[in-house]
Parts: structure tokens; C-alpha cells; sequence
């Protein structure tokens, strides 16, 4: 949504790596992401690859144009076994319910 991000955060595991492809997004960079200390702005049809371990946040400074991004999550599963997998899955599945449940995808104040 315009005038809206996600606050900074770090997810605190390496189990993940997330990509995002911008789809829709506002002319002029108004949208970035910061992880760590690099901010970059999504473009449309690009990728941007990241480490959620580390401190992330977003924001759009658009008034009236919305951000919207093809978000996925790789999972780290090379040395993973079927238990260690499942329980993973668990865990982003609880996280998905905790962002929501604090909903932390809203506009900024």
C-alpha cells in the first residue's frame, strides 16, 4: 500500500534465503528494501535476492501508487532430513500467523 512498509525486523535463523521480483512498482524509487546496511529499490521484472538473518525492513514512500512483489522463500534443505524439513515448514507456518497476528503489514503512522 502506499505510505506503508514492514518495520525492521530480523527473522534470527538461516533457514531460509527470500527472493522478491518487483511486479508493480512506483515510479521514481519511491520503494526500498534495507537489509543490513544496503538499501535497494525493487524495479519491475528484477529480482532482489537477501538474507532474512539479517535486520530488514520496508517502506513506500509512494502517496498513491502500490508496491507489489512476487515474494519467495528458498529453503535451506541440502543437509536437511524429512523431520528437520516438516519442522521447518512448521515454523514459517507460525511465523506467517504471528506477523499477521501482529499485524505487521500495515501503514505507518
Amino acid at each position: 500500500q502506499p505510505e506503508s512498509g514492514i518495520p525492521l525486523h530480523s527473522d534470527g535463523n538461516n533457514m531460509w534465503l527470500t527472493c522478491q521480483m518487483g511486479l508493480k512498482v512506483p515510479k521514481g524509487e519511491k520503494a526500498h528494501i534495507r537489509v543490513g546496511p544496503e538499501t535497494r529499490h525493487w524495479k519491475e521484472g528484477k529480482c532482489l535476492l537477501y538474507d532474512t538473518t539479517y535486520e530488514h525492513e520496508t517502506f513506500n514512500a509512494s502517496e498513491d501508487e502500490e508496491r507489489i512483489v512476487l515474494h519467495v522463500d528458498f529453503f535451506n534443505t541440502l543437509a536437511m532430513t524429512p523431520m528437520e524439513i516438516e519442522i521447518v515448514e512448521y515454523v514459517y507456518e507460525m511465523r506467517e500467523k504471528f506477523l499477521k497476528a501482529e499485524n505487521r503489514y500495515t501503514k505507518r503512522a
